[in-house]
């Protein structure tokens, strides 16, 4: 059976509004998962930041003891400080949300079932801590 494909109607002035419904910018504020995806987004900025810090500090290095020194002398400007205090919180937010989305993003298993969610989670967590102890261990040591 075959359909008959009508045309449009023929509109005599303006044609029909389209309903548009009317979001708030805020809207993200509502609810905490959203709120969670819209930090996790802006997190992103920090760790670029944090990224911008560490090849400044490896240019710093290059350039000899002077340029190191000035370089951490930039680093004690209380603007610098005000920024990496909540880029700190930020990257620490961002990588525990991405490592909570890590079984989610790699769906292990064999025979039709899942791995569990804590068995790739809680590696991750334990690599984390280990190779942070490690780099914690080398900056510090004397």
């Amino acid at each position: 059976m075959e359909r008959e494909i009508k045309a449009a109607p023929a509109y005599f002035g303006q044609p029909p509004k389209w309903y548009h419904l009317r979001v708030s910018t805020w809207w993200w504020l509502g609810r905490w998962q959203f709120l969670r995806f819209i930090l996790r987004e802006l997190s992103s900025v920090f760790v670029a930041w944090s990224v911008v810090i560490i090849l400044l500090l490896i240019r710093a290095t290059n350039h000899g003891p002077e340029a190191y020194a000035q370089f951490l002398e930039w680093l004690k400007n209380p603007l610098i400080i005000a920024l990496n205090a909540p880029s700190f919180l930020l990257i620490m937010f961002h990588t525990t949300t991405w490592l909570n989305l890590s079984p989610k993003a790699l769906a292990l298993g064999g025979g039709g079932r899942r791995i569990p969610d804590l068995l790739i989670a809680v590696p991750n967590y334990i690599a984390w801590l280990v190779v942070s102890t490690v780099i914690g261990w080398l900056v510090l040591r004397d």
